[in-house]
């Protein structure tokens, strides 16, 4: 039965949305999105949007785009609500009463089950169903979005472009910048450079954010130098071959971490107490100079929500009062 409901609807069209601001048609609708491998025309603005990336759903949300349900991530941990949505904008997924449609491994029934009219899915990270792209592109048009290299700014500006909340999406970026401005006119930033980084396992894996990673283009825009890790060390991505991290691991992480000051991401002050512990890193230079800050546990994915606090935590660390 499954099959035939890809088989009526074999026309419909999959899309790769890679960087093109000019992803749609002038004014209204209807709009035509082009990519890579040709373009599909929406008739009328999508009213029924499925997020397979637990990612990208923060950012439809914070546009008001009409999205229904999204794939979720391991429920209950530090960075995720019972549902397994971020917690950053999990009180927004509750108010929209956002269904969660899987958790983990990608479902197309379960996307079915939900008629959409437009699908959308990451190309790289955890949370990518791309290898479901040709099931998917069977049930509606569906959107693979490039997040590894874009600010969360561009993320939302192409999703306004493709949901039709353009004006959103613009107040959303507009807002947040006269906020980041403001910010960089009052910080006083630690020793530089600095490195970025999500700290795992004890420090046994570190994910290293690079300039492409909207983590990192946030803190050039504020002022702050990435450290860049040695030559040998830099062609460690993983994920779909992601632009936005450096893997290190075993021995490559003090090797690696060569920063100043360290800048934990997805952490509260207790992981920055444990890496200060840590006796691996303990001749790195930032942890001599005891220059490692905890930058809170929503920041894993930056959107809308979890950029904001970040702003407010980088406050708090470095405007004098």
């Amino acid at each position: 039965m499954f099959k035939r409901i890809f088989t009526t609807v074999a026309a419909l069209a999959f899309i790769t949305v890679l960087a093109h601001p000019d992803a749609r048609a002038e004014g209204g609708w209807p709009r035509t999105l082009q990519s890579v491998g040709g373009s599909v025309t929406l008739d009328k603005a999508p009213q029924r949007i499925v997020s397979t990336s637990v990612t990208l759903t923060g950012s439809l949300l914070a546009i008001d785009a009409p999205v229904i349900a999204s794939g979720a991530t391991a429920p209950g941990s530090r960075l995720a609500d019972e549902q397994g949505f971020f917690r950053q904008w999990s009180d927004v997924a509750k108010r929209k009463n956002l269904k969660r449609l899987y958790i983990g491994e990608p479902s197309a029934e379960a996307v079915a089950a939900e008629a959409p009219d437009l699908i959308i899915v990451s190309a790289t990270g955890n949370d990518s169903a791309l290898k479901l792209v040709d099931q998917f592109s069977a049930i509606a048009p569906t959107l693979v979005v490039n997040y590894d290299d874009k600010s969360w700014q561009q993320l939302v500006t192409l999703l306004g472009e493709a949901t039709g909340h353009e004006a959103e999406a613009a107040a959303r970026v507009k807002a947040f910048d006269a906020q980041e401005a403001a910010l960089k006119q009052k910080i006083t930033l630690p020793p530089q450079p600095v490195s970025a980084m999500v700290f795992n396992g004890g420090g046994r894996a570190v994910n290293l954010w690079t300039r492409e990673s909207a983590q990192g283009k946030l803190l050039e825009q504020l002022g702050f130098t990435l450290a860049v890790p040695p030559a040998d060390l830099q062609q460690t991505h993983s994920m779909g071959q992601r632009k936005d991290i450096i893997q290190l691991s075993g021995e490559n992480v003090a090797s690696g971490l060569n920063g100043n000051s360290f800048l934990l991401f997805a952490a509260e002050e207790q992981g920055a107490k444990q890496l200060m512990q840590n006796p691996f890193l303990a001749q790195t230079a930032a942890v001599k100079q005891q220059q490692v800050y905890a930058l809170g546990a929503d920041t894993f994915r930056l959107d809308y929500y979890s950029a904001s606090h970040l702003l407010t935590r980088l406050e708090q660390l470095f405007v004098k009062s």
